[in-house]
Parts: C-alpha cells; sequence; structure tokens
C-alpha cells in the first residue's frame, strides 16, 4: 500500500497557517478540488489543537452524564465505556487524516475511491445534513444556553449571536478556523481541567450505579464512539492544506491524539459530574455548573460558549465542503462561502426547533449518529488498507467522473439495513435482538460496522479489475 504521496518542492519550506493579517481574513478559495502544492501550508502540528477544542465543550460532557444518569453504569463502568469508545474512533480519525496531505482534498472527495463518483453522493449527502444540521444545531443550542445561564439573554437571541459569530468563521475559511481553534485551546483546556478536578472532590466515583450492566455499557460505548467518529467523515478537511510530503504518522499521531484526550477527559469530567443530583428544572449547563462555586461556574460557562462556537465552526464549514463533493452543477455565486451560510442558515432553525428538550434531542442525535458512521467507517477504513494503485492514479482517479465501486455503497446500505432493524435500542424503537434479550443494549454500531467492512471486501473488485475508464 502506498502511503504517501509524491514529494514536491513545496513540501520542505511550507509557510505556517497563514503569512499575515491580511491572509487570515481573506475567504478561502478552495472547496472541494483539490489545493495546489504551491498553496499547500502549515504544521500537522495545528491538527492537534483543531481537534481538540471543538471537543472541550458541553456536549462531550453530556456523553458522560448519559452514562450515569441515563444508561445507569457506576463512574468506572462509564469511564472505561467512554475512553474505548473514544479510543477507537480516534484511531480511525487517525488514519483517515492521512489522506489530506496526500491528496489535498477534503473527507468525502476522497469518499469517491470507496463509493465511485455516483455512488458517494449517498454518504456526502447524509454527512452535509449530519454535520451542517445536527451537530451545528446541537453544539450551538449547547453554547447558546450556557449564554443564557451567564447573562440572562434569553435562549433563543443567545443561540442567533453564536451562529452568527460561527457562521462568519466559517465563512472566511480554513486559515481563520484554524486560528480560531489555536487561541481557544489554552483557554479551554485551563477553565475545563479546573472545573474537572473541583467536581470530582465532590462526585461519588465509589458508588456502584442503578444496574446498568452489560447494556448500559454499549449504550455509553456507542454514544461515545458515534460523537468520536462523527468526525471522522471531516477528517481530511483540515489536513489537505498540509505539504504533501508530511509524514503520515504524524498526521495521524496529532489529529488523532487531539481528539481522544479531550474527549476521553472532557466526558469523564461528564460522568463524574453525572453522580451528583441536579436541581430540578435546571438546563443543562445550569445542572453541570450547579457543582461548582459561582466564580469557576461562570467561567466555565464562558468555556462552554467557546467550545460549542469552535465545534459548531467546524460543522458548518465540513458541511459545506461536502456538498462541494457533490459536484453539482451550481451557480457560480454558490460556492464554498455561500454554502457555509446557507447551511449555517438551516442549522439555526433546527437548533431553534430542539431549544425546548434539548436534553432527550441531544440523547438521541447521539445514539443514531452512529448507525450510520460505522458501517461508512467499515467500508473506508477497508480501501484504505487494500489500495495496490500508486498515488497519482488514486488522485486520478477520485476526479474522474466515470469511476465506479457499487461495493461500497452496497455494504454501506446493507450495513445500515441489517444493523439499524435489528440491534438498534432506543425509545421509538427497540430491535428485535435488544427487545428479546434487553440486557444486550444497543449492539448496531459493531454489528454494522463489522457488515459494511466484510462485505466490501468480499465484494470490491481487485484494482488491476477496476481502473479508471
Amino acid at each position: 500500500m502506498s502511503s504517501s504521496g509524491p514529494q514536491h518542492p513545496h513540501d520542505s519550506a511550507a509557510p505556517d497557517v497563514v503569512t499575515g493579517p491580511e491572509k487570515l481574513i481573506a475567504v478561502e478559495e478552495h472547496g472541494a478540488e483539490p489545493v495546489p502544492h504551491d498553496k499547500r501550508h502549515g504544521s500537522p502540528r495545528q491538527l492537534l489543537w483543531t481537534w481538540a477544542s471543538p471537543q472541550v465543550g458541553f456536549a462531550t460532557l453530556f456523553i458522560g452524564v448519559l452514562s450515569v444518569s441515563a444508561f445507569g453504569l457506576s463512574f468506572w463502568q462509564a469511564a472505561a465505556a467512554l475512553v474505548l469508545g473514544a479510543g477507537l474512533g480516534s484511531l480511525a480519525h487517525g488514519v483517515l487524516s492521512t489522506d489530506g496531505p496526500r491528496f489535498g482534498v477534503p473527507q468525502m472527495v476522497i469518499g469517491r475511491l470507496s463509493f465511485g463518483h455516483a455512488g458517494n453522493a449517498v454518504p456526502s449527502a447524509v454527512n452535509a445534513l449530519v454535520s451542517g444540521i445536527g451537530w451545528f444545531a446541537v453544539n450551538s443550542v449547547g453554547g447558546a444556553f450556557a449564554l443564557n445561564s451567564l447573562t440572562g439573554l434569553p435562549p433563543l437571541p443567545s443561540l442567533l449571536i453564536l451562529v452568527v459569530l460561527e457562521i462568519v468563521i466559517g465563512y472566511v475559511g480554513h486559515d481563520l478556523v484554524h486560528r480560531f481553534e489555536r487561541y481557544a485551546f489554552p483557554v479551554l483546556c485551563v477553565i475545563f481541567l479546573i472545573a474537572g478536578v473541583w467536581m470530582f472532590k465532590g462526585a461519588d466515583i465509589a458508588g456502584s450505579g442503578t444496574g446498568g450492566g452489560f447494556g448500559g455499557f454499549m449504550l455509553a460505548f456507542s454514544a461515545c464512539f458515534g460523537f468520536t467518529a462523527g468526525w471522522n467523515p471531516c477528517a481530511s478537511d483540515y489536513a489537505r492544506y498540509l505539504p504533501a510530503g508530511t509524514p503520515p504518522r504524524v498526521t495521524a499521531r496529532y489529529s488523532g491524539l487531539g481528539l481522544f484526550v479531550s474527549i476521553a477527559v472532557v466526558s469523564v469530567i461528564g460522568a463524574a459530574s453525572g453522580t451528583l443530583a441536579a436541581p430540578a428544572g435546571a438546563s443543562p449547563t445550569d445542572a453541570f455548573t450547579s457543582h461548582l462555586p459561582g466564580w469557576l461556574g461562570n467561567l466555565t460557562l464562558v468555556a462552554i460558549i467557546l467550545g460549542a462556537m469552535a465545534a459548531s465552526t467546524l460543522n458548518v464549514y465540513s458541511a459545506a465542503v461536502s456538498i462541494s463533493s457533490l459536484a453539482l452543477p451550481l451557480p457560480s455565486w454558490l460556492g464554498r462561502a455561500a454554502l457555509v451560510a446557507l447551511v449555517g442558515a438551516i442549522g439555526t432553525v433546527a437548533g431553534w426547533a430542539s431549544l425546548a428538550d434539548a436534553g432527550a434531542a441531544f440523547e438521541n442525535f447521539l445514539l443514531v449518529i452512529a448507525y450510520w458512521i460505522a458501517p461508512w467507517l467499515g467500508v473506508v477504513l477497508m480501501e484504505h488498507a487494500l489500495r495496490t494503485l500508486p498515488g497519482n492514479a488514486l488522485a486520478e482517479r477520485l476526479q474522474d467522473r466515470t469511476f465506479t465501486n457499487p461495493a461500497g455503497l452496497i455494504a454501506l446500505l446493507v450495513g445500515v439495513a441489517v444493523s439499524v432493524p435489528l440491534f438498534s435500542n432506543q425509545t421509538i424503537y427497540v430491535g428485535l435482538v435488544p427487545a428479546t434479550w434487553p440486557g444486550v443494549g444497543d449492539l448496531t454500531c459493531p454489528v454494522g460496522f463489522a457488515i459494511g467492512a466484510l462485505l466490501y471486501v468480499l465484494l470490491r473488485r481487485r484494482d488491476t479489475l477496476n481502473t479508471p475508464a
């Protein structure tokens, strides 16, 4: 398997993320097309904070809270499930990120290798909906509640203020996104670590839980894996500007580590807070900060707002490039930047609709998100492992509209069609297996991944028989 693309003279002396203030605010020109080698810049180190900052927020905390309060696990059981879910999702994320410098295109464009040019429209469209509407709404609503708690401003105006700022950053594009995440990172880390230490002082980490058992463990694992792997379809979006000669191991290390450490630590802090009783009728953010002294609670609310912006900015940016990867005959004015504004507006409406019961909406979204991610991930990881063609041939294939690979779409759809009806365990639908054996919890994610991966391996033709026309 070829591990890197061809070397280029620009690789050894690439500039930093931006080269001056005028570059920082210049609207990004590139969408789904390959980034030219003379435009490549940055260091893989920037992937550390780009992926860590968006996870240091309320959404990640809430996964830990649910593991204890909703899934019935003890603190230590929850911690094990959360770390395992974050670890596996981050490992996949690191692997997929290595294709960013190699091909210079977003993750959903690279998906053409797994699904073909036409077949890739399905996962690209789903990711645009999930990132641009689902995750953008979820993260923005969490920040809106924090702003409401901090200032007393009603939730709706709070939401509108945040989404405008998030859309502006995503509209400008890649370099401003990286810079925002970089400056948010140390602030978020310091505040959340202090809040975490304080939370552990009063947490009941020795408790036995409420009998979640294996089923509760699988629910917590699936929620954390789904949250972590939910970023996998965006993995290369923020590595594609790196020089083509960037060592793959370094790219994988920084992107995977940034995602893993932040999600593991923050979700475990959430699990600790889940062992404590929350005030009746409190909003999700108030429930967490109620266990902290006033000054620290206010600082934590600031951090939750900043973390929500860090996450939603990535959500709306990646949703726009996912739409760009569809290669639709869009008018010239509807480029990547305009798509950011359009997707953000739709996501804002979705966030507005979920303000009334944000906790329940987030819980359901967390569990369902992994249902399509798992078989998709099985397919793309197998494709990544089975490649035999050189980098130049693969790069040509990405732009070849005649290239087909039906194995990918078949494996994805079958993985969803089998795993969801049989193994899902939701309040609105319980699959045949958990309905018969309630103790198994929700096995949709591992079953979907296994079906997607195995079926793709069986159906995929050898590269020598599947060359572009």
